[in-house]
């Protein structure tokens, strides 16, 4: 095997590697705007509110793209009131 198809043999496996963290990444995020969407934060004592109010800035800075297909990744869909 040459060089070079070594070189594309190595980034074949590091971009496959990448996408499956990322779908990885994806289901947790899903799961994680799942849980913050059914939260009762009515409910919550003050120090689990801060971790929640935590979590859902940051999926409010995902793209509404991969918001999307994190949502897709747990197949879920949150019913907007």
């Amino acid at each position: 095997m040459s060089q070079t198809q070594q070189e594309i043999s190595m980034l074949r496996n590091e971009l496959e590697m990448l996408m499956r963290e990322r779908d990885g990444l994806l289901r947790v995020s899903g799961a994680a705007a799942v849980f913050v969407a059914e939260l009762d934060s009515e409910k919550l004592p003050a120090v689990t509110l801060e971790a929640a109010e935590m979590l859902a800035e940051s999926l409010n800075e995902l793209t509404e793209d991969t918001l999307q297909d994190a949502l897709n990744a747990v197949k879920a869909h949150i019913q907007v009131a």
